[in-house]
C-alpha cells in the first residue's frame, strides 16, 4: 500500500504545471522557516510562543500563561 502511495505522489507532482510546483515549493520552504522561528523563539526565550496565521504577517505569536491567583 505504502509503495502505490508513493507511486501516486509521484504521479500527481509531475502533473503539476511549473507555477503550481513553484507555489508548493515555496509553501514548503515558508512552513521550513515558520518551524525554525518557533524553535529559535523557544529556545532562547523564557515565554511561550504560538504558530498562528496572522492578517498582519507574523509568524509566531507570544502567549502569556493564565496564573492562578496566590491565595
Amino acid at each position: 500500500m505504502e509503495r502505490q502511495e508513493s507511486v501516486n505522489f509521484h504521479i500527481s507532482l509531475s502533473r503539476q504545471s511549473p507555477k503550481e510546483f513553484r507555489d508548493n515549493a515555496e509553501q514548503q520552504h515558508i512552513a521550513a522557516q515558520q518551524k525554525a522561528a518557533l524553535q529559535h523563539a523557544h529556545a532562547h526565550s523564557s515565554g511561550f510562543f504560538i504558530t498562528q496565521d496572522s492578517s498582519f504577517g507574523n509568524l509566531i505569536l507570544p502567549v502569556l500563561p493564565r496564573l492562578e491567583p496566590e491565595s
